[in-house]
């Protein structure tokens, strides 16, 4: 980089984060099974490659549950060209050839401006391997950034001591302005759907909520390895592991059972 250049705002660039959906053709479900199995394993080995190089790459299965997915990553990088790699990669295989992405979204890690909490103020995501993954597109109406900055800052923290109470849910929410058409992707892990649902009826009752413009479509996935993802595609599987199971660091550490 140019030594007379300056960023703006002189900041870290933090993480990229993505969310990318994926939804099967359903005519390869009638190719024949090694021809499947062989697309299978080349998605797999390119994705278990690029999960050893990006800070973290999780697949969650959506077989059943929504319509228009299959499955979605969840990708961190500080490297924004990981995701355009990644993608490069997918489409040489044999399945990518018979998969749409009919959604996909982009956010970047900053700091809270509206809480003292050392883990938010860090502005960085640091999954902690729940089963279940929440995400969605976030668009607040214009006029709630001509308030005060006082009046938006009360709403959020009553906001937050609200989501606060649910002890299993974790929010790992980023900042897609300018870089993607919605404005924030909250994303919440959580041991159970249904503990996040009730969340969602207490915040309608938040002023914050008040402000809300668009928080759809919303996701609810599962954890689960990337191979077992794709197992469920064409029914290889119909029973998908526990989360507890899953993934090594690239240094070969196992990522600990959630405990919350």
């Amino acid at each position: 980089m140019d030594e007379g250049y300056e960023r703006i705002e002189g900041v870290d660039v933090g993480q990229y984060v993505g969310y990318r959906f994926f939804r099967v053709d359903p005519a390869w479900r009638r190719l024949p099974v090694d021809e499947r199995r062989a697309g299978k394993d080349a998605f797999a080995d390119v994705v278990e490659e690029f999960a050893g190089r990006m800070e973290g790459l999780r697949v969650y299965s959506t077989v059943g549950v929504r319509p228009e997915t299959d499955l979605f990553f969840w990708s961190i990088t500080p490297r924004y060209d990981d995701l355009l790699e990644l993608g490069a990669a997918l489409n040489g295989t044999p399945l990518g050839a018979w998969l749409t992405t009919p959604y996909s979204y982009l956010g970047t890690t900053k700091p809270s401006a509206y809480t003292d909490k050392k883990r938010i103020r860090q502005g960085r995501v640091a999954p902690r391997n729940a089963p279940y993954l929440v995400v969605y597109p976030f668009v607040k109406v214009r006029p709630w950034y001509f308030l005060p900055f006082e009046e938006r800052a009360a709403a959020m923290r009553e906001h937050a001591e609200l989501g606060a109470r649910w002890v299993t849910i974790t929010n790992h929410t980023t900042y897609s302005f300018g870089i993607d058409d919605q404005e924030f992707i909250p994303a919440f892990e959580t041991e159970e759907p249904a503990d996040f649902m009730h969340l969602m009826m207490r915040l309608r009752e938040s002023e914050a909520s008040r402000w809300t413009e668009r928080d759809t479509p919303i996701f609810v996935g599962k954890l689960v390895d990337v191979r077992d993802a794709l197992d469920a595609l064409d029914g290889a599987i119909t029973a998908l592991p526990d989360a507890s199971t899953l993934y090594t660091a690239p240094d070969g550490t196992h990522y600990p059972a959630p405990t919350r």
